[in-house]
C-alpha cells in the first residue's frame, strides 16, 4: 500500500496514536504523518504509507491553515485548555478597530518565541520535558510567516480566528500573543487544522471510515508533489535518473529547481534537482521498465 490518507484526527488523541491505529488497519509498519497536531487539536493529518513516506518532507514544507478559538481572561502553562492557569486578567470588550489592528500586527513575516511545551530541543533535551519539571529557559525567536490572519467570530470572551501560516508556527503561542496585544491574558480552547499544503478538510476521512474501506480513501502518492514543476521523460531517461545518473534534458528551469519527474505514461519516477544543466535524483519512487525496441524496418 503506497499512498496518502488525509486523516481527520479527532480531539483527545496524539498524532502518534493515529499512526498506530493506521498500522493496525493496514497491517503495515512503514507509515508516517505530515505535521504533528497537539492532542487537543483536530483536523487534517496527512498520513503517508509505503513508498509515499519518501515524500513526507514535501508535505511538511507546505503552508497550513487553522481555525482557532482564543478565550480571554486566563493564560495557561501550555497555552491551551489542557494546561494549568498561570495568570488571569479582566475580560474587556474589544472594538472592531482594535481587533483589526492587532491582527494586522501579526500578519506577514514575524518572529515568534516557541512555547516551552514544544518538541524543540535545547542542549539535546525537548523543551516540553523541561517544562514538565517546572523549568523555563530562554528560547531564541524563530522567523515564521503568517500569510493571512482574519477574524471569524467575536463574542467578547472569545475570538475565533483563521490562520494561514508557514511551517514552524505555534498557534498556541500566537493566541497568547494576540491576547497580550489586546491587553488581556488568553489561551487556545479549540483548534481545527483545515489544510496542510494541498490536502484539505473536504477530503479528510475519519479512522472509522478508513477502517471500513481503506481502498476508497487512499490518494495517489503523486499528490505530495503535485505543486512541483512537472518534468516529463521517456523511460530510458527516467531509468537513468532513478539509478542516480545525472541526465541532460532540454528546457530545464533555473539552477536548483526541483521537479516532479514522470514518464510519458504518467508513472511517478520521483523528484529531481537541476544542477549544471542536468537532472539528479532526490527521491526515487519508481524505476521505469526498459522501453521495448521498435522495429523500424520497411
Amino acid at each position: 500500500m503506497d499512498g496518502i490518507f488525509v486523516v481527520y484526527k479527532p480531539r483527545g488523541i496524539t498524532s502518534h496514536d493515529v499512526v498506530y491505529r493506521m498500522r493496525k488497519i493496514l497491517n503495515m509498519r512503514k507509515i508516517g504523518h505530515g505535521g504533528t497536531l497537539d492532542p487537543m487539536a483536530e483536523g487534517v493529518l496527512p498520513v503517508f504509507t509505503g513508498k509515499a513516506t519518501r515524500l513526507l518532507e514535501y508535505a511538511l514544507e507546505g503552508e497550513k491553515t487553522y481555525q482557532g478559538v482564543i478565550t480571554f481572561g486566563a493564560q495557561t502553562t501550555t497555552g491551551d485548555a489542557e494546561g494549568e492557569v498561570l495568570s488571569t486578567s479582566p475580560v474587556v470588550f474589544l472594538k472592531q478597530e482594535k481587533i483589526d489592528s492587532v491582527l494586522r500586527q501579526f500578519t506577514g513575516p514575524i518572529m515568534q518565541v516557541p512555547p516551552m511545551y514544544s518538541a524543540i530541543k535545547q542542549q539535546g533535551q525537548p523543551l516540553y520535558k523541561l517544562a514538565r519539571k517546572g523549568v523555563e529557559v530562554d528560547r531564541e525567536p524563530r522567523a515564521i510567516i503568517i500569510h493571512s490572519l482574519k477574524e471569524i467570530a467575536y463574542d467578547e470572551s472569545t475570538l475565533t480566528i483563521e490562520v494561514n501560516c508557514s511551517k514552524g508556527t505555534y498557534i498556541r503561542k500566537l493566541a497568547e500573543d494576540i491576547a497580550l496585544a489586546c491587553n488581556m491574558r488568553g489561551h487556545l480552547t479549540k483548534l481545527v487544522r483545515t489544510q496542510v499544503g494541498e490536502f484539505t478538510l473536504a477530503e479528510a476521512r475519519t479512522l472509522e471510515e478508513i477502517a471500513t474501506d481503506y481502498t476508497a480513501c487512499v490518494l495517489p502518492l503523486g499528490r505530495a508533489v503535485q505543486d512541483l514543476p512537472l518534468l516529463v521523460v521517456n523511460n530510458l531517461q527516467g531509468r537513468r535518473i532513478a539509478q542516480g545518473v545525472p541526465t541532460t534534458l532540454p528546457n530545464l528551469c533555473e539552477e536548483g529547481c526541483i521537479y516532479r519527474v514522470e514518464t510519458r505514461d504518467g508513472i511517478l519516477v520521483g523528484t529531481g534537482k537541476c544542477n549544471d544543466g542536468r537532472v539528479r535524483a532526490l527521491k526515487v519512487i519508481n524505476i521505469p521498465e526498459e522501453e521495448a525496441e521498435v522495429n523500424e524496418s520497411n
